[in-house]
């Protein structure tokens, strides 16, 4: 099985996510938001499958951590709405074709950043988390972006409770978000060499991040992420249109 990125497209995809994951150390978001977008420019089989991948990772380690402050009913609400919204995107990737999917990917990326803007919203409750996990599972399976959404929903909620019950949802609905595109044709050892080779490059940003999230400024940081992801996100909609 060949390696299908060159050795520069392996590097530009790697320092992608060095940084997303810096980031993400620092303002709590953009290994996906920014990576995938600028991940599918540089190659389309980088996304979704070995985003999801890279994606899990994290909340995996944070769930091991934060097991304790996991809130089971939040779960419980939350994974129907992934169940479902991944359901819908695959009857959406089984009828799209390949050459729209940019379009699309570059559409979600520009709703998870006006999402990433939305300031208040109520405490989670059935009534937010069936929607926002709909939503999360159906932007994750097309996009690998799955995260703005919940996060949304959990905004009031503390930290270790964010943290763990996000990661308790996120890691199940990543696994079914894979089973769904590999049932599609779309997840692969082609994908999982992808997935696996960019993984040193988010332990290392995180590692990094540990030591210099705290210098960095979050009232400029966050705003120019969402703009660069915007940017991205327009980008491969317009690399997707017809020539």
């Amino acid at each position: 099985m060949d390696f299908p990125l060159s050795l520069l497209q392996w590097l530009l995809a790697s320092a992608v996510i060095l940084v997303g994951a810096i980031l993400q150390g620092a303002i709590g978001y953009g290994v996906a938001l920014l990576g995938a977008p600028l991940l599918y420019l540089i190659h389309p089989l980088l996304v979704p499958a070995p985003m999801i991948i890279i994606g899990m990772s994290l909340p995996l380690l944070i769930l091991l951590r934060e097991w304790r402050a996991v809130q089971p009913a939040d779960v419980a609400w939350a994974l129907p709405g992934s169940i479902a919204g991944t359901a819908l995107a695959a009857l959406v990737l089984g009828v799209v074709d390949q050459d729209l999917l940019g379009g699309l990917l570059g559409a979600l990326v520009l709703l998870a950043v006006a999402l990433s803007l939305v300031r208040r919203v109520p405490d989670p409750g059935p009534a937010i988390l069936l929607p926002a996990a709909g939503l999360s599972g159906f932007m994750a399976t097309i996009t690998s972006i799955g995260g703005p959404p919940l996060a949304l929903a959990f905004q009031n909620v503390s930290g270790p409770r964010l943290r763990g019950t996000l990661s308790a949802i996120f890691v199940p609905a990543g696994i079914l978000s894979l089973s769904t595109l590999a049932w599609l044709d779309r997840f692969g050892p082609v994908e999982v060499l992808l997935g696996l080779s960019l993984l040193p490059a988010i332990l290392l940003g995180f590692w990094i991040s540990g030591r210099v999230a705290h210098r960095l400024d979050r009232r400029w940081l966050r705003p120019t992420v969402l703009a660069f992801s915007a940017l991205a996100g327009a980008a491969a909609m317009v690399q997707a249109l017809p020539v």
